[in-house]
């Protein structure tokens, strides 16, 4: 008991703290997302294809890449599959089913694509 004779009056509560799935840190300080590949690595990116309102969505899911070189990187998707596009939580959205040019264009750049 504390002074003022409970127990639930102070405190932060319980704190989870997870482990990064990369490096083993502190997830909530990790920064291993935002870093660039390590040299000479070539950045991966996953494709897959959702339904979003019964329509088709090429979502490209790409690792080790910033938020300027991922928006680089979706205008050119766009402009290269004549269609609307998003950047959400470190994903590429484009609209419609557009894989083969999607995972052409980013092989070209060089990057790793599978999917």
């Amino acid at each position: 008991m504390t002074a003022n004779g409970s127990r639930r009056s102070g405190g932060a509560g319980w704190v989870l703290v997870s482990a990064c799935p990369r490096c083993g840190g502190d997830s909530r300080r990790c920064d291993c997302e935002t870093r660039a590949a390590a040299p000479g690595g070539k950045p991966t990116v996953r494709l897959r294809m959702e339904k979003r309102r019964g329509k088709p969505v090429t979502v490209a899911a790409a690792t080790g890449l910033d938020v300027a070189t991922l928006t680089s990187l979706l205008k050119e998707l766009k402009a290269a599959c004549g269609a609307g596009g998003t950047l959400k939580d470190g994903e590429l959205e484009v609209q419609g089913e557009h894989r083969d040019r999607v995972r052409s264009l980013l092989s070209g750049r060089g990057y790793v694509v599978k999917g």
